[in-house]
């Protein structure tokens, strides 16, 4: 498949209805990238991040930051494919996947998305807008696919949320619009905000807690799931380049104590601080911890009443 194709498979989001899909497409991608990129371009600060650099089909363009420690290549991809699947067969069974397998199913989530963001960095630099649209909108959209895989219902959509006064009785209904609906037996269980990085975005995901437990006198539980927090920074000397975090710890910490701690918090690419910082690793992990156990104790709390919610759903 050449560059051009590549890329329009990647930007027309019709193609991607299913796991198989992302499948498909990041073979064809890690096939190219294997053979036919300008470059591989080395982080100057964390080495185990590089940039790809596209030919002049892809207007020499840079892409985001890949963790090489992440990123299958198009040799390995076929067995951690093998794995992934596996996993989610088990999950699907109710039963617990071997250990040594969960690698596999943090390796192959990033590499689908990410084999889509870097096809995408090959568009024009005035289409960047309409990448990272396209990129956030399917990744939102493998997160759906891959819980409903499992035998879960999960859509996006709007939600029609009842605003009651202290007595409990209805005053209003208030449209919220969410990533993730997650329900069982008539109740909604989760709700989720699944973005690419938490730039610009973690404090919405905090207040939309709040505001829910406000107006409807619910726990209702709220997660976050993000694919990393890295971009590419330009550094004094020409033609090389670093990464810097977008995570931003302290506004995490403060809406975390003093507004509303969130009930998960999930990372493809952690990031250090994470998992060294004590606070930040109790409320942040990998996500692997979100399918293998995560997801199952929260559906048994308690959720609310789906008639009380008329979701409209994207899917």
């Amino acid at each position: 498949m050449s560059f051009s194709e590549l890329i329009g498979y990647a930007a027309n989001k019709e193609r991607f209805r299913s796991i198989e899909n992302y499948i498909d497409f990041c073979i064809r991608y890690l096939e190219y990238a294997d053979t036919s990129l300008q470059a591989r371009i080395v982080s100057q600060n964390e080495n185990h991040y590089q940039f790809f650099q596209y030919k002049e089909e892809g207007g020499f363009n840079i892409t985001r930051p890949i963790n090489s420690r992440l990123m299958y290549g198009a040799e390995d991809f076929e067995n951690g494919v093998r794995k992934f699947r596996m996993v989610l067969d088990f999950l699907r069974e109710g039963q617990q996947p071997p250990d040594g397998f969960r690698e596999s199913l943090i390796r192959t989530i990033y590499t689908l998305q990410q084999s889509i963001g870097a096809a995408l960095d090959g568009l024009p630099v005035g289409k960047s807008n309409q990448a990272r649209k396209v990129n956030g909108d399917l990744f939102e959209r493998l997160i759906r696919l891959l819980i409903a895989s499992l035998d879960i219902d999960c859509v996006s959509g709007v939600m029609q949320v009842p605003v009651k006064d202290v007595d409990g009785r209805g005053l209003f209904k208030s449209n919220y619009q969410h990533d993730l609906l997650v329900s069982k037996k008539g109740e909604l269980k989760i709700i989720g905000s699944v973005k690419t990085s938490s730039k610009d975005r973690i404090d919405k995901v905090f207040l939309d807690k709040f505001l829910y437990g406000r107006l409807t006198g619910t726990a209702l539980p709220h997660i976050a799931i993000f694919l990393n927090d890295v971009q590419r920074k330009k550094t004094r000397r020409e033609n090389e380049y670093g990464i810097s975090a977008t995570f931003l710890p302290g506004h995490f910490k403060a809406y975390t104590i003093k507004l509303n701690p969130l009930d998960g918090v999930y990372y493809c690419d952690i990031r250090p601080n994470m998992t060294e910082d004590s606070f930040l690793s109790r409320h942040i992990k990998t996500i692997d911890h979100f399918f293998y156990s995560d997801l199952w104790g929260l559906l048994n709390r308690q959720g609310q009443n789906i008639e009380e919610i008329a979701i409209r759903s994207d899917r």
